[in-house]
């Protein structure tokens, strides 16, 4: 249920609805600006996008549906759509908002005649007008109004235009009149023995034996061709003349898959490239904070308090929330690449090598939704209607490259790995996070073939890949920017609530119990004797036997142990575990320049290349996130399955970094 403050409960609730691409989510964006949350729709256990208009008689809840051609279910996101408007809830729900896409009406309007069969009060938002257009086809909002008896906005989401509109005819919607037949009488008699006044209509919508009648069929395509009586035929062919061009080359068999790894090469490399002001100013704002706090506050806090907040608050979450320019520089490429339609082609790509392994185009998204977050990726598989299919995907989804791991890969490259040029615009460095990336993706396919192949009894006939591909669009700056915040958002509230808690318990367990300081033992001497002697250390040092084959030391593994969490924590534990070390001062916060300076009491360095890449790999492979396991276990309906894969890809990481040390020490490299 929704865990909404009471006071939102009596709400109007405001549903989102249309085909895929149609630009509803920009639209809801656009609607709500930025307030928004992930919540549950009432009666409806599943994570939606929420978001609220506030007006002067009261506070609107907009719910982000996603996105579907029909009210009859193929996939488990389709089903969604159906639970909101035709379930138990769907009496609390007060107004639906059907967009439309203008440049393509004929496709998009057999939705909205399911939509006003139900009853509710409708809003109709042509969107994309702009474009329709410019390509001379026919936008008949009058026709539309006069048919319908309801609002009709035109709208452009990307720029904005028509928005304020739309919220003004949200107080203005009220149920389709019935202007069209669709062998009504029959339907009626069918399902005379239904209760409420619109059970006809849905049953209707939505046959109860699966099947349509044929006279309803007609019937819809019949208003249809009503509504668009006179459009151009060839309207719809010119628009998407353009990305037919385009897609000669971008959809080339070799030009394609060569065109994405470059533009993916080039944007990791910018990551680098672009954020390193960014991340030196904000190192350097948490330096300067931890001094004013050692500076002004250290009397008044004393020597634990001015410890608590120096090394475990700010050297632990600000070593994380340091990354945030790259992050943010990622998913702003990422988002621009999404938004202007290119994103979609790349289903078609590798569409013919994914069913070799078991999986299809429509594996795709879920599983670029993966590098974003492994949660959202999971969720995505909703609209997979194999189910072998659907559970293979979540299977393989967490060996995405998410934003988690972006930190870890950073600190530890920038650290330890040159950034040669290579050819111009691209350096060792964005190679080998390219590489990464790489790597996680061919294990993902890797392990979908192996278990594609021994569970041949189980899968089913995989159906052909039919996706319909968006026409290029420039992307909104706005749009994109909004997207940012949100990602953003959602990285600073872990970083200011479970990295925080965990930095917290970190420095606890570094920091007790205290040791004395005997006369004549330098500093830097009980610093030492501090940690090895404290919980951490104990720890630390217990599970050292374990990771060592590793070539990680007892530090090393306090950071891998805590990052089981959430991976970025690795960062913030090395920030707490380093600070206290004798290569600190008030002149020296960069955390990668105490790792490179780390070394084992006969001089040899802690972060060797062997040990670098093992860490790489562990964390490749490793399924560190408690939130991602509750997620699987709830779409996949099975602790066994979660657990199992949770454990599986630890072994897999184990063995895999295991194999990599071992191999670069034995050619020199440890």
């Amino acid at each position: 249920m929704n865990a909404a403050a009471p006071a939102a409960a009596s709400a109007r609730q405001v549903a989102l609805v249309g085909n895929p691409n149609v630009g509803k989510s920009t639209l809801f964006n656009g609607l709500t600006g930025l307030r928004q949350r992930v919540a549950n729709f009432p009666g409806v256990t599943v994570d939606l996008r929420e978001g609220t208009v506030t007006r002067p008689d009261g506070v609107l809840r907009v719910f982000d549906l996603p996105g579907t051609y029909s009210l009859r279910p193929n996939a488990v996101d389709e089903a969604i759509v159906s639970d909101v408007l035709l379930g138990p809830a769907a009496g609390d729900l007060d107004t639906v908002v059907v967009v439309l896409d203008a440049t393509n009406l004929r496709r998009n309007l057999f939705l909205l005649s399911e939509v006003a069969d139900l009853g509710k009060p409708v809003v109709v938002a042509l969107n994309m007008v702009d474009e329709a257009r410019r390509a001379g086809v026919d936008v008949p909002s009058e026709r539309l109004r006069g048919m319908l008896g309801v609002p009709v906005v035109e709208t452009v989401a990307s720029t904005g235009e028509g928005v304020d509109a739309l919220r003004a005819a949200l107080e203005q919607a009220k149920p389709v009149e019935r202007t069209w037949h669709f062998a009504e009488a029959e339907l009626e008699e069918k399902y005379a023995a239904a209760e409420g006044e619109h059970a006809w209509a849905k049953a209707r919508s939505l046959d109860r034996d699966g099947q349509r009648s044929e006279a309803e069929v007609a019937g819809r395509y019949g208003w249809i061709n009503d509504v668009l009586l006179g459009a151009d035929p060839q309207a719809l062919t010119k628009l998407r003349g353009r990305s037919e061009r385009i897609d000669r080359y971008l959809l080339h068999p070799v030009l394609g898959p060569l065109a994405f790894l470059l533009i993916m090469g080039l944007l990791f490399q910018s990551i680098f490239t672009w954020a390193g002001p960014l991340m030196d100013g904000i190192e350097g704002g948490f330096g300067w904070l931890g001094g004013l706090v050692t500076t002004h506050l250290s009397e008044s806090l004393g020597e634990l308090g001015t410890s608590l907040v120096v090394d475990g608050i700010i050297g632990g979450v600000g070593s994380v929330i340091v990354f945030l320019p790259q992050i943010l520089i990622l998913f702003f490429f990422i988002g621009l690449l999404e938004d202007t339609g290119y994103m979609a082609r790349a289903a078609f790509l590798v569409d013919r090598p994914l069913r070799a392994v078991g999986l299809s185009g429509r594996s795709f998204i879920p599983l670029l939704s993966g590098f974003a977050c492994a949660i959202p990726g999971v969720m995505a598989t909703r609209t997979i209607s194999n189910r072998f299919e659907r559970w293979l995907a979540i299977l393989v989804t967490p060996l995405m490259t998410c934003s988690a791991r972006l930190p870890v890969y950073t600190l530890l490259i920038a650290a330890f790995v040159p950034n040669t040029g290579l050819v111009p615009g691209v350096g060792l460095q964005g190679l080998i996070m390219l590489g990464l990336y790489l790597l996680g993706i061919l294990s993902a396919v890797a392990v979908a073939f192996l278990v594609h192949r021994a569970s041949h009894k189980q899968r089913g006939r995989l159906l052909p890949l039919v996706v319909e591909l968006p026409p290029y669009r420039r992307p909104s700056l706005v749009a994109t920017l909004l997207k940012l915040r949100v990602r953003g958002g959602d990285f600073l509230k872990r970083a200011g609530t479970v990295i925080f808690v965990i930095s917290v318990v970190l420095w606890v367990l570094m920091t007790f119990p205290r040791q004395d300081q005997p006369p004549g033992m330098s500093d830097e001497e009980h610093q030492a004797v501090s940690l090895r002697e404290s919980y951490a250390g104990k720890l630390g040092h217990a599970i050292e036997p374990v990771v060592k084959p590793l070539g990680y030391d007892w530090k090393i593994g306090i950071g891998v142990i805590a990052s089981f969490a959430a991976r970025e924590v690795f960062v913030g534990t090395m920030g707490v575990v380093y600070s206290v070390g004798d290569e600190v001062d008030e002149e020296s916060q960069d955390l990668r320049a105490v790792m490179q300076a780390e070394t084992y009491p006969d001089g040899r360095k802690v972060f060797s290349l062997a040990t670098v890449f093992s860490l790489l790999v562990f964390y490749v492979f490793a399924l560190q996130c408690g939130a991602t396991v509750a997620v699987v276990k709830r779409e996949a309906k099975s602790w066994a399955f979660a657990l199992g894969q949770l454990f599986g890809f630890l072994g897999l990481a184990y063995v895999s970094a295991f194999v990599v040390y071992q191999g670069m020490c034995a050619l020199g490299y440890g």
